[in-house]
């Protein structure tokens, strides 16, 4: 959502440093999600379709919060 806005002061407005900064937090948030992904799937011992799963739910818009709720909860905690 954030990242929309600041394409809209890129574009608009010709101020591209907000859409520089987020971008950037955007790109380093997400490379920071997938070492963990891996981290986590070799700690928790997870196949590779579940890490398949994990990684994709990464690139569908609010994915992760599904993925909290189906694929990462287990029964019993």
């Amino acid at each position: 959502m954030l990242l929309g806005f600041t394409m809209i002061l890129k574009y608009k407005y010709a101020m591209p440093q907000p859409n520089y900064i987020v971008g950037l937090a955007h790109g380093v948030l997400f490379v920071f999600y997938v070492v963990l992904l891996i981290q986590v799937s070799f700690l928790h011992k997870w196949s590779l379709l579940k890490m398949f799963w994990a990684f994709l739910a990464s690139l569908i818009p609010f994915g992760t919060f599904y993925a909290d709720k189906v694929l990462f909860r287990e029964i019993g905690m």
